[in-house]
């Protein structure tokens, strides 16, 4: 059951995911290259299926700018894209980047609470071949409802893909703690031992966890592939 101060945070998210972006949409893509290392690991890595008669469906939960749908449809050109994100004033900027991109064919945009998602009542699709979450799980406090919900709409055989923060333990300690304090002013907060809580959420939901750390641990590429129940028949 979902007690008061849980509704009151998603409730407030919104509405503070808009004063964050309200003006930094503008500078996002330019300044996030510098330190959300690991984005193009991750869509490198999607290689949706090519059926040959039907494109295939990636979701992005959390897209922000629309950078790495963009990024995504550009590589797999017979590929469908579809992204969620609580912000209005994101979506504002992912919506003009997509159309004046030419990609609004491919790329499908709505508003959404990644911890509440319904894609079937969203975008009349119940799972997508992948889906993908890209450094938005150290944004949202209750992380693992993201994960539930990314799990939830994925088909069978189909994969989850997660990058984000690790802990720096290969760096320096002061210099994960002035990342941390930086982080911290965009209410961004890494997840301490990631890879064994989700490792724990695939024993649980009976998904297969790969962890691959880039950049000497600075962040993380994870992948939740489920089975394939009708191939293993």
């Amino acid at each position: 059951m979902t007690d008061q101060n849980s509704l009151q945070n998603m409730n407030a998210a919104p509405h503070l995911m808009d004063k964050i972006y309200r003006n930094q949409r503008f500078i996002y893509n330019a300044s996030r290259k510098y330190y959300l290392l690991g984005r193009d690991e991750l869509i490198n890595a999607l290689t949706p299926p090519d059926t040959g008669l039907d494109n295939s469906k990636v979701l992005e939960l959390g897209c922000g700018t629309g950078r790495n749908l963009i990024c995504a449809a550009k590589k797999y050109t017979r590929t469908r894209f579809y992204g969620v994100d609580i912000s209005t004033e994101m979506l504002k900027t992912a919506s003009q980047s997509v159309a004046s991109g030419g990609h609004h064919h491919r790329i499908s945009l709505a508003k959404g609470d990644a911890t509440t998602f319904d894609p079937l009542k969203t975008f009349g699709i119940e799972q997508f071949d992948r889906v993908f979450i890209s450094f938005t799980l150290s944004m949202v406090p209750a992380w693992e409802s993201v994960v539930a919900r990314a799990i939830e709409a994925t088909r069978e055989g189909g994969e989850v893909h997660i990058a984000d923060f690790g802990e720096c333990k290969q760096y320096p300690r002061l210099f994960q703690k002035a990342l941390y304090a930086w982080l911290n002013l965009f209410h961004v907060h890494p997840i301490p031992n990631l890879p064994l809580k989700l490792q724990q959420i695939a024993s649980e939901t009976g998904t297969e966890l790969t962890v691959k750390p880039l950049y000497a641990g600075y962040s993380l590429h994870l992948i939740l592939k489920k089975p394939n129940h009708e191939a293993a028949s």
